[in-house]
């Protein structure tokens, strides 16, 4: 059996970080919950995902400046970063490509729009 894919999910809501949660975990991966900035560069850097998928705006440390900070690790700058966002203006968008985010989607999240993306990141890293 092939080692489980490793995702970090971000998220300042409770309820979306458990409803991805439980989504990635019946595609059998393993997920890690971080629920700020704070707590997404700790993670990223002590669990090594394959993939980190990132609200933009939280409290404290945003999304797009957490990406930021992971980007200029050398230990984990590697991983794509999915942005979560209930913001599609193109200024949000440009900072978070500036902060070395691959991919966006835009809330509410559909499941199975997500995994799709998920499996053509992973593919591309």
């Amino acid at each position: 059996m092939a080692t489980p894919l490793k995702v970090l999910v971000v998220d300042d809501e409770p309820d979306i970080v458990e409803i991805l949660t439980y989504n990635l975990k019946k595609e059998n991966y393993q997920v890690f919950a971080a629920y700020n900035g704070e707590e997404a560069i700790q993670s990223a850097g002590v669990n090594h995902p394959d993939l980190i998928i990132m609200d933009i705006r939280m409290p404290g440390i945003s999304g797009i400046e957490a990406c930021r900070i992971i980007k200029h690790d050398d230990k984990v700058k590697d991983i794509p970063v999915l942005f979560l966002t209930a913001d599609s203006d193109e200024y949000t968008t440009m900072n978070a490509i500036d902060a070395g985010g691959d991919h966006f989607i835009t809330k509410p999240i559909r499941p199975s729009l997500l995994i799709g993306m998920i499996k053509e990141l992973v593919q591309k890293a």
